[in-house]
């Protein structure tokens, strides 16, 4: 940032001792930014911003480096520091902070109406359409990765224990698997216990057991490379704070956010972090529609057919790269209205 002031302060054909007289300060001060030895306040370099003409972004974000950097310095645990603060702001800034859309509020005090109606049909009225519901989102799940499986080999294999010739190995455990990691977030809403780091790791190890053993439960520390995003080499360590970083989020803000909007920003945010090699889009979903259980709501099951499909990655790419952070949001608010409407039709019949 010394380098900016003194060049500014040149280019407008000004002495420190000028420049010390307009702005009201001592003129060692601003001799002392200049060289490094002392750093100014906000407040001052808001007025030098103005009267040297420096783009205030550019000084501000020069500003606030160099004051970190002094602040942490360099020790052992600085960058690790500085990225658990990263994720922390960046959840700070999310929409869901924000004012709602009149689009999204409108959907949402639907939904809202639709959830109440939920409300007044006993367990017994809707066990079997919420096993149904299940069956349908372990389907489209396993669909949306690959897997083969009609939804009705889906519930034979799931049910009825069939194998369904011509189709691997690994697409009957993907059945399995996603079933049982249903039946895990079904328990932790029911026992009222919360999500948070070790359900992830407990999801991921059901999602890939016997299928890659090898990663199953375990954070990558390799790049890869999806779709056309790519993801850096990365210390698990770093990545365990990341996550610890996301639920202490959650924590604090699961009762004073639209349950909608929390299970979406922290589904959005777990694909942001990409903490496995395989398994993050369904481990992602789970948790998002575990907090939607958690609160009351339906299972939000994403269609096995490719409209849905492509709209569900173009809106998840939109919100990750903060291009239109509230499209996935409606996106998913959408599916758990049809849903509800579904349901409760069925229901009543």
């Amino acid at each position: 940032m010394k380098t900016l002031l003194k060049e500014a302060r040149e280019l407008k054909n000004l002495k420190t001792r000028e420049v010390a007289q307009l702005l009201g300060i001592d003129q060692a001060l601003i001799s002392k930014f200049e060289s490094g030895s002392r750093k100014p306040t906000k407040d001052q370099v808001s007025k030098l911003a103005t009267l040297l003409e420096i783009d205030f972004e550019t000084i501000m974000v020069s500003w606030l480096k160099e004051k970190i950097i002094h602040e942490i310095g360099q020790g052992e645990f600085a960058l690790k520091a500085l990225r658990a603060a990263e994720e922390e702001l960046k959840l700070n800034i999310s929409p869901s902070n924000n004012k709602v859309s009149t689009v999204l509020q409108q959907l949402l005090n639907e939904i809202d109406i639709f959830k109440a109606k939920l409300n007044t049909f006993s367990t017994t009225e809707t066990s079997v359409i919420a096993q149904a519901l299940e069956i349908e989102y372990t389907h489209a799940s396993n669909w949306m990765e690959g897997n083969s499986l009609s939804l009705a080999e889906t519930d034979l294999v799931i049910n009825e224990g069939q194998t369904i010739s011509g189709k691997s190995m690994r697409e009957h455990l993907e059945a399995i698997n996603h079933q049982e990691a249903i039946e895990f977030i079904k328990n932790r809403v029911k026992n009222n216990a919360s999500f948070g780091e070790q359900e992830i790791i407990s999801l991921h190890t059901i999602i890939l057991r016997g299928i890659l053993p090898k990663e199953a439960g375990h954070y990558r520390s390799v790049a890869i490379t999806i779709k056309d995003r790519s993801f850096s080499p990365c210390d698990p360590i770093a990545i365990s704070q990341e996550i610890e970083t996301l639920f202490n989020w959650y924590e604090q803000n699961k009762n004073n956010i639209h349950p909608i909007i929390l299970a979406t920003t922290l589904k959005e945010r777990i694909i942001t972090i990409h903490p496995f090699i395989n398994g993050n889009g369904k481990v992602s979903r789970l948790i998002m529609n575990g907090v939607l259980l958690q609160h009351g709501y339906l299972i939000a099951n994403i269609k096995a057919d490719n409209e849905d499909r492509i709209l569900y990655y173009q809106t998840l790419k939109a919100a990750i790269t903060k291009e239109k952070k509230d499209d996935f949001t409606l996106f998913i608010a959408q599916i758990e209205k049809k849903s509800l409407e579904r349901y409760i039709k069925t229901v009543s019949q």
